[in-house]
């Protein structure tokens, strides 16, 4: 079968939800065998998303081979189980970069360089994956849109489905599609005709309705899908297979529908987050008050809670705000505490408090990256006895850089994509608690994004003074995981372990943790 091609654009108002309905697609699309993968387009000039503050942009999510990406690849990986790489996220300045250094290397014979042809065909060979070729693929969702040029030339083998809003006015009691028709319009204005309309609602849409959108947008009724606000954005896909979305897709593409797969795996996963009754409160200290900035960690607590049969209840608790005086109110009620990654010296001696008091009152701790650091300044400090124990980060000419910049990073001078990014081996201690977390496993390999790391001229210090380092890269004999095994779970990760995280796949570490907190 050749590759077929789904575009998934928005319209009327941004944060619809266009990468929970991409990623219900590819998951609705695996459950009946084939093999999919979702990429995504944004408009802005940035190569990618890594210099953005995550105020504007939520958190930045890495690949395995090292790209840093837009957050909605980790909706993508954890719905499908899918590894996205830098070949699954473009932006309108890589495309144009590409196009501006082939032209400076006279890859175009002195043409002159123009949007129409140069950068829509740029467009469509990211869009049509053209450097993946041997990935055999069946389906490509690509979020934010096709050209007009592409959704023609692939005929059959390509469907638009158009998520718009349908708005509810109060006064007048009545839910409202002119905005929905409108959105349509501007569409069909550019060369494209939606193929399936999916409405996002938070009233159900009863059937004439939907036969008035289908009649004035052009669009079979059975390819007018809503999506209502569900408790949860993992229920998304079974209500999606219920309207017939999958099938919907198959029809336009010809392909026969056969019989609806049963998805057991995520209806056992859903049953068990409805019965999970009992809560667990999860003290998240950092310095974003924003809850996508920390996206991909809030749903690993979230999923973990879930396969222990808790429902997992977060508390943002803001670094900077954090004193000696007031950490035990703050953190008062918290069965765990999980310190977060970020940069930069705003609100880490708050971070620094809270690995105290975590340590010193035995309460459950998971560090990441830049937690695991504070936990490790705060073990000088307070254990070793090194008052001004810090990160080169945050002070150059502390006499005790516990926290020391990467030899590779020491020559750098651009932020942009230079950090150690991507996957890395790390060899993990027998009988760590890590090691028993993993189920036994030697090696395993996260994701990384840091330029400064644990400094091994301490580390005999440490481990002798019960923090132990228990996961370590064997090829670069970097420190990847801290632990003090007397306490009932305090551990850091130089990694970021919720970016492995996934419906169907928990991260163990996560697991882990959950537990100790219970």
């Amino acid at each position: 079968m050749d590759t077929k091609y789904i575009f998934v654009t928005g319209g009327v108002v941004s944060s619809l939800g266009k990468g929970i309905i991409s990623a219900s697609i590819g998951r609705l699309l695996q459950a009946r065998g084939y093999k999919v993968t979702i990429q995504k387009f944004d408009p802005y000039i940035n190569i990618d998303p890594g210099t953005l503050n995550p105020y504007e942009h939520g958190e930045c999510y890495v690949t395995d081979d090292g790209f840093e990406t837009d957050l909605d690849l980790g909706h993508y990986e954890r719905f499908t189980g899918i590894h996205t790489t830098r070949n699954n996220s473009i932006t309108t300045g890589r495309i144009y970069k590409t196009v501006i250094d082939r032209e400076r290397r006279g890859d175009y014979l002195g043409k002159t360089i123009q949007v129409v042809p140069h950068i829509t065909d740029e467009i469509k060979r990211r869009m049509l994956r053209e450097d993946e070729k041997d990935e055999q693929l069946d389906f490509v969702i690509t979020e934010v849109g096709g050209t007009r040029q592409l959704r023609w030339q692939l005929g059959r083998n390509a469907v638009c489905v158009h998520l718009t809003y349908v708005p509810y006015l109060k006064a007048a009691d009545e839910l409202k599609t002119k905005p929905t028709q409108h959105s349509v319009k501007e569409l069909q204005g550019m060369g494209i005709q939606p193929d399936i309309l999916v409405l996002r609602t938070e009233r159900h849409l009863d059937d004439h309705l939907r036969l008035k959108v289908a009649s004035f947008c052009n669009v079979d009724l059975e390819c007018v899908v809503q999506s209502e606000d569900m408790p949860s954005i993992y229920e998304v896909p079974v209500n999606m297979q219920r309207q017939g979305l999958d099938a919907a897709i198959l029809r336009k593409i010809g392909i026969p529908v056969g019989e609806t797969p049963e998805m057991k795996s995520w209806h056992e996963f859903l049953d068990k987050q409805h019965n999970a009754k009992r809560e667990l409160n999860i003290g998240l200290v950092g310095k974003y008050d924003l809850q996508d900035a920390y996206k991909s960690i809030r749903e690993s607590l979230n999923l973990a809670g879930i396969y222990n049969d808790v429902k997992t209840i977060i508390y943002f608790v803001n670094s900077e705000e954090i004193t000696s005086q007031n950490i035990a109110e703050k953190l008062d009620g918290m069965a765990g505490v999980v310190i977060c990654p970020g940069f930069g010296t705003r609100g880490i001696e708050g971070k620094i408090i809270a690995a105290e008091y975590t340590r010193t009152h035995d309460i459950p701790t998971f560090g990441i990256c830049l937690g695991m650091q504070m936990m490790v300044i705060e073990f000088g400090r307070n254990v070793l006895g090194y008052k001004d124990a810090n990160s080169r980060e945050m002070d150059e000419k502390t006499p005790h850089n516990v926290i020391d910049i990467m030899e590779e990073q020491k020559s750098i001078t651009q932020m942009g994509g230079t950090m150690r990014l991507g996957a890395y081996d790390c060899e993990l201690k027998e009988g760590s608690r890590v090691y028993e977390a993993y189920g036994k496993e030697k090696l395993i390999k996260e994701r990384h994004r840091h330029r400064y790391e644990f400094n091994n001229v301490y580390k005999d210090q440490y481990e002798s003074n019960g923090m132990k380092c228990v996961g370590i890269n064997p090829a670069a004999n970097l420190v990847e995981i801290v632990e003090i095994p007397e306490k009932r779970w305090y551990i850091g990760t130089q990694f970021h372990p919720e970016y492995s995280s996934s419906v169907l796949n928990p991260h163990p570490l996560f697991m882990s943790f959950i537990k100790a907190c219970l």
